[in-house]
């Protein structure tokens, strides 16, 4: 079930919607395959045993049970990251989920064993400001490349504030004040000497 569009905000975007790693039903696939294999040898050494046949059908019938229980969380959870936060959703009847706005988060690491190296899956850790804290998100996709584009959206979206904060200022602020706070901005660390450049320079052209 793909993110809806419904629970964007005004000018949000979806950048990546990713269900879990197909490793996330792996035991149940196997356990599956098993169950099926076993009832294929029963069917070919003990058909004329009803006890067998009976025992072997309900475990493939419990089996595939479980197999399709697991299929449909995997099918009902998502983790999403969006121009403006992260979003969690997960749940077959009742549904949780998790929220955190791009601008609250601190850290993203993540962590894979060598099996998850080679199978593309890992475990990917958000450290936030607030209630949340530190959340882990198990069997994440290409995590590396997940995490690369967190800090991206993170980079965006504060661009995008400071650019708002500008066209706000701007209206206020006469020229040589508003590449004073650029300085200031530039000295704090928040903007790189060619940020303040290439700001200062459009503000320049104005004159």
């Amino acid at each position: 079930m793909a993110f809806s569009a419904k629970q964007l905000n005004v000018g949000e975007k979806v950048v990546l919607d990713l269900r879990p790693h197909w490793w996330f039903f792996a035991p149940q696939a196997a356990a599956l395959a098993g169950a099926v294999v076993l009832g294929v040898l029963a069917l070919a050494f003990f058909a004329d045993v009803p006890l067998v046949s009976i025992l072997t059908a309900g475990l493939i019938i419990a089996v595939l049970v479980w197999f399709v229980a697991r299929y449909l969380v995997w099918q009902t959870t998502n983790f999403v990251i969006t121009s403006d936060r992260l979003v969690t959703r997960s749940g077959v009847f009742s549904r949780q989920g998790i929220e955190i706005p791009l601008e609250r988060v601190n850290t993203v690491f993540f962590r894979q064993s060598l099996f998850e190296r080679l199978i593309g899956s890992g475990e990917l850790v958000v450290e936030s400001a607030g209630e949340l804290g530190r959340q882990k998100f198990s069997d994440i996709k290409q995590p590396l490349n997940v995490q690369s584009e967190i800090y991206r959206q993170m980079e965006g979206n504060e661009n995008r504030k400071f650019d708002r904060a500008g066209r706000n200022q701007s209206a206020t602020l006469s020229i040589p004040e508003q590449i004073e706070k650029l300085d200031q901005l530039r000295q704090k660390g928040i903007l790189t000497d060619a940020e303040f450049n290439r700001k200062k320079a459009e503000l320049l052209d104005r004159l």
